[in-house]
């Protein structure tokens, strides 16, 4: 036997190849980031803990998910990399060991209008496919039962450059389900006029009350005034029949005013483009609030908000049309399409019933495929991303999660932790950045990141298992095993805030008491109905001040001291001590370095590469011009204060030269909600989950209101940060605020004042009170899921 016959069939070592078991960082300096250095094993559950804004995310998505796309994204040709989102190869010396990562965040998924569970999940197509091959009477392919899809006809000549040019006459047509009325959104819209004009003046004497339309703007009133339809100076309610549909209707026409010619067009359409066509979310408060008076939404009569034809609506198999099907509870649906069996559509009805039931058992079971995309929190949306990968035969990828358990009640906890559980154990490598002692409790390893936050961080403090975490001394081995207290004595209510027979969505004509002058957790599995009951159902004028999960909008101008309007009485400030004017004081205007417009930076795009963004020579990265920067308030300059974290900002504007209470107002409440550490200047696009949702809380606890409704402000928090938010919550009730949260997190449950818990399931399974009263009687109770696990957590079990 040879040499090379013998080494075959000996055993040898273990192969080169499984040598690879690490991913490997070194010197990662992304953000925060310290010159961090860690080995993650592979094919192994890693969870990453630390403080709010410790780096987590930073060295997780930033660095190691970041750098494997980016790589991944370098394969294909320059071409394609031209259609691709362009990546920057995040601040590290080494990253090796990578493999190809698949990242599944808390991004909200687009706010479409016509954008729905079905279509982001892929569900649509199938259900849309299956109907056009089983449904009658027939509708057309599949386009004809798509909402997106209107239909088209055309005809005429097509010259041929074939040989001889020849004309030759074609026709077109495609078969679409979009509702021509409503063009598939499911609702219309009417504008009412009387909210346009008042009627009793004339367009001369400003009778517009339309947002931002003076009566010397050029652009808008003067051209309806000079445009030759109508008399200016009569009053509206004069108008004849003519002058009044030219008004209100008429089709863009061109005409000259003042030598200059325009675009004319009726007030109902410049309307529709000028505020319909906008993100209402986006708009300025004032503008918002014309658009809610004026605007009025409604189902369209003709489709009856299905958004689809009547052909597409009147097709059905087994007596259920798509509409029915979209509007179904997932988990029915589920059922439904189980009792099909039809073999000519066997795998297209395997692959929808794939589908469905993994919906079924990430816990999303209560939702519908017509749910618009954008109502979903982001615990609901990065589960919804969930369902593509689960069943999937891929083995050796990086499965990247934040925060997976948001918005989970404890109840589906354990589920989840089932599901990461059985990514891992496929042969994946699960990165999951988390606060909940529930899933750390399951890492194969640990990493832990700190001491503390923003500079106070960027470092690894702990390495190892969850057992080495618990004995480390950092923050968060030492707030592992904490357990808050139920409170000897709660608060008497000072009152009551009345819910009577509420329908919205899941609810089933709650009839229920909310205390005021109290903390009060509203709590139950996800899809219990608890949104439902507080953003749906609270009375109008009851002083309500809502503090939901809403992204927070900003570029990377935006900073905490723009987002909060700390930046407005800072300028005016260094205005009054310079003598000069506070636009000088803006990046954003007269005092933005000519250079870099105020940027900082100056970004240069090189195609399909990542661009690359240095800082800007004229002011070093200041962001202002050279003269600006020699106008100082209390010693420091614009640049100097917003690079202050704002603890240090408070004590700034707290006392002597610089001394100015509307700025320290707003600091001192920023710090109440643990953001003390963040630099006024810092761009929102680089804070985390939970320190986005932190700001917007510091943002409206100064408002006026006498109640507070919370959305889960626990989202992101530390154990250790979730202390400081209950002592935020006790400070505002013992301010005289009735607090009404929407939480899930046991810390909270157990320091309320009252407890109603609604369920006992998610969707039409849920929808009821199931529970009313204190903590207490809660725990002794136990006789919801909710009393059973809050005793578990309390030690009572």
């Amino acid at each position: 036997m040879s040499r090379a016959a013998s080494a075959r069939t000996e055993p040898s070592a273990t192969h080169v190849a499984d040598s690879h078991g690490l991913i490997r960082v070194q010197g990662a300096r992304e953000n925060n980031l310290k010159d961090v250095s860690v080995e993650i094993p592979k094919r192994r559950l890693t969870v990453f803990t630390g403080v709010s804004g410790s780096g987590k995310s930073s060295l997780v998505f930033d660095t190691v998910a970041a750098e494997s796309q980016r790589l991944i994204n370098e394969t294909y040709s320059a071409f394609v990399q031209g259609f691709m989102p362009t990546l920057a190869r995040p601040e590290v010396d080494v990253l090796d060991g990578l493999t190809t990562a698949i990242i599944v965040d808390q991004q909200r998924l687009g706010a479409d209008p016509r954008s729905t569970v079905g279509t982001v999940t892929d569900a649509n197509a199938m259900l849309r496919i299956l109907f056009s091959r089983l449904g009658t009477p027939h509708a057309g392919p599949p386009g004809a039962y798509a909402f997106n899809v209107p239909s088209v006809r055309a005809s005429g000549a097509v010259t041929v450059e074939k040989g001889a040019r020849k004309a030759v006459k074609a026709t077109y047509s495609r078969t679409g389900g979009m509702c021509p009325r409503c063009e598939g959104l499911g609702t219309v819209s009417d504008i009412d006029v009387t909210q346009l004009y008042d009627d009793t003046k004339s367009i001369a004497e400003g009778a517009f009350t339309i947002p931002g339309w003076k009566s010397d703007s050029f652009w808008t009133v003067r051209l309806y005034a000079e445009s030759g339809f109508f008399d200016p100076h009569k009053p509206i309610r004069d108008f004849s029949e003519r002058e009044m549909r030219d008004l209100l209707h008429r089709e863009p026409t061109k005409v000259k005013v003042e030598g200059v010619n325009l675009t004319y067009e009726g007030l109902i359409p410049k309307v529709r483009k000028s505020f319909l066509s906008k993100d209402r979310e986006a708009m300025q408060p004032h503008v918002r609030a014309f658009v809610d008076r004026a605007v009025t939404f409604a189902t369209c009569p003709e489709c009856d908000g299905t958004r689809l034809t009547e052909a597409a609506r009147s097709s059905r198999i087994r007596g259920v049309g798509i509409a029915d099907a979209c509007a179904m509870q997932i988990s029915d649906l589920a059922e439904w399409t189980g009792g099909l069996d039809e073999p000519s559509v066997a795998p297209l009805l395997a692959k929808l019933r794939h589908t469905l039931d993994s919906f079924v058992e990430i816990g999303l079971g209560y939702l519908s495929l017509e749910r618009p995309s954008g109502t979903l929190s982001g615990g609901e949306a990065q589960r919804v991303k969930m369902v593509r990968h689960l069943g999937s035969s891929l083995t050796d990828v990086t499965y990247v999660f934040d925060e997976p358990t948001t918005g989970l009640h404890p109840h589906d906890i354990r589920r989840m932790n089932d599901l990461l559980l059985r990514l891992r154990d496929k042969g994946n490598t699960v990165l999951v950045v988390e606060h909940k002692p529930e899933v750390i409790a399951i890492a194969d390893h640990v990493v832990d990141l700190g001491p503390g936050a923003g500079t106070d961080g960027g470092e690894v403090v702990y390495e190892g298992t969850v057992e080495g975490l618990r004995g480390s001394g950092t923050v968060t081995g030492r707030h592992l095993g904490d357990r808050a207290a139920l409170k000897e004595t709660v608060r008497a209510p000072s009152g009551v805030l009345e819910i009577r027979g509420a329908t919205a969505n899941n609810l089933r004509s709650v009839d229920v008491d909310i205390p005021l002058g109290v903390l009060t957790v509203v709590t139950g599995v996800a899809g219990s109905g608890k949104s439902s009951l507080l953003h749906g159902s609270l009375p109008p004028g009851a002083g309500v001040v809502s503090v939901d999960q809403g992204a927070i909008k900003g570029s990377r101008r935006s900073n905490p001291a723009t987002y909060t309007g700390l930046l407005d009485p800072i300028r005016k400030a260094f205005a009054k001590a310079n003598g000069v004017k506070p636009a000088l004081f803006s990046a954003n205007s007269e005092g933005a370095c000519p250079t870099c417009n105020g940027a900082g930076v100056v970004y240069t795009d090189l195609a399909m590469m990542a661009g690359v963004a240095t800082p800007c020579e004229e002011c070093e990265g200041k962001r202002f011009q050279a003269s600006v920067l020699e106008h100082r308030l209390g010693g420091r300059d614009i640049s100097e204060v917003l690079a202050m974290p704002v603890a240090e900002a408070a004590e700034f504007f707290g006392a002597g030269e610089a001394r100015t209470p509307a700025a320290h107002t707003i600091l001192r409440r920023m710090a109440d909600v643990g953001l003390g550490y963040l630099t006024l200047g810092q761009p929102l696009t680089t804070l985390s989950g939970g320190e986005r949702q932190r700001l917007k809380l510091a943002t409206h606890v100064g408002e006026k209101g006498g109640v507070y409704v919370l959305d889960e402000p626990t989202t992101g928090l530390h154990p250790a940060d979730v202390e400081q938010l209950l002592g935020l919550l006790d400070r505002l009730v013992d301010s005289g605020k009735s607090v009404i949260v929407i939480e899930h997190h046991q810390a909270v449950m157990a320091h309320a004042d009252w407890i109603v818990d609604l369920g006992p399931g998610a969707g039409h399974d849920g929808g009821r009170v199931v529970y009313e009263g204190t903590p207490a009687d809660l725990v002794a109770d136990r006789s919801t899921l909710t009393g059973r696990h809050l005793a578990e957590y309390l030690g009572r079990a």
